[in-house]
């Protein structure tokens, strides 16, 4: 199933039936990826009654025709997620009402975080670099890939690891570059550790003042936390159908789909 997109006079053309999922499914086991500090995903049955009356709401128990499951979760903490600036705000921004628009051209890029005293820091230089390769299509969202690139980022306790981070410069450069939204393959852009600064999400989202946010914040712009690329998907530009479930809430787990262009 192909079709046909015009974005800035250009006709681009996607495989609908190839579609490239970059996240990261919801489990309730210790293969589901953990920040934050929380403890892993729970999805059980609901129950209802007591003793040899209780409801179970699951067929192989034998008490129910539908199975029926209850889950809690942090989108923030277990695993792919889609957040507006109202994750940093004192006043409350739904991603359900900033994000209205769901497909996007893309820029694939993959770099090695740099050793900077004790942290593995994505740099300005890295985006830039990156950047200045691809094509002439204007890019709305970047996906950055981190090298090396193994298997069990989509299993690891991100918790009290340090993980690498996205410099402060790197994300004014990405605003500048007038890109809207950005996905990355790491549990936050900023450090683990940075005493509540929150640097780059501030500098992608442009909020000067998170108490009173300033009328040229970036309302519209997203950051996607947690996703991940397999390896055999190349660098380069790609249309993005960022999807989310609509959640009135800063944040919502999510499900970035790639689709390459032919």
């Amino acid at each position: 199933m192909k079709t046909i997109i015009t974005h800035n006079n250009l006709s681009l053309q996607i495989d609908l039936s190839k579609p490239i999922d970059i996240s990261i499914p919801l489990t309730n086991n210790e293969q589901n990826p953990i920040a934050w500090y929380q403890d892993i995903p729970k999805i059980e049955p609901v129950r209802m009654g007591s003793d040899a009356s209780e409801w179970i709401g699951k067929v192989s128990e034998g008490k129910s025709s539908t199975n029926f499951n209850n889950i809690f979760f942090n989108p923030h903490a277990h695993g792919t997620h889609t957040e507006c600036l109202g994750h940093i705000t004192k006043d409350f921004y739904s991603i359900n009402q900033c994000l209205k628009q769901f497909f996007f051209t893309a820029e694939l890029i993959s770099v090695e975080p740099q050793k900077v005293g004790e942290d593995l820091v994505i740099t300005k230089e890295h985006i830039s670099t990156a950047l200045n390769k691809t094509n002439n299509i204007s890019i709305e969202a970047i996906i950055i890939r981190t090298l090396p690139n193994l298997e069990n980022k989509k299993h690891l306790n991100y918790s009290n690891t340090n993980p690498p981070y996205l410099e402060e410069a790197a994300a004014i450069f990405i605003r500048e570059k007038g890109i809207q939204h950005l996905l990355i393959d790491l549990p936050s852009v900023d450090k683990e550790h940075d005493e509540g600064k929150l640097l780059s999400h501030k500098a992608f989202w442009n909020v000067k003042d998170v108490n009173q946010v300033n009328e040229d914040a970036r309302f519209n712009c997203t950051i996607t936390e947690m996703i991940y690329v397999n390896e055999e998907v190349q660098d380069g530009s790609y249309i993005l159908n960022l999807q989310f479930a609509s959640f009135e809430n800063d944040a919502s787990p999510s499900k970035p789909v790639l689709y390459s262009l032919e």
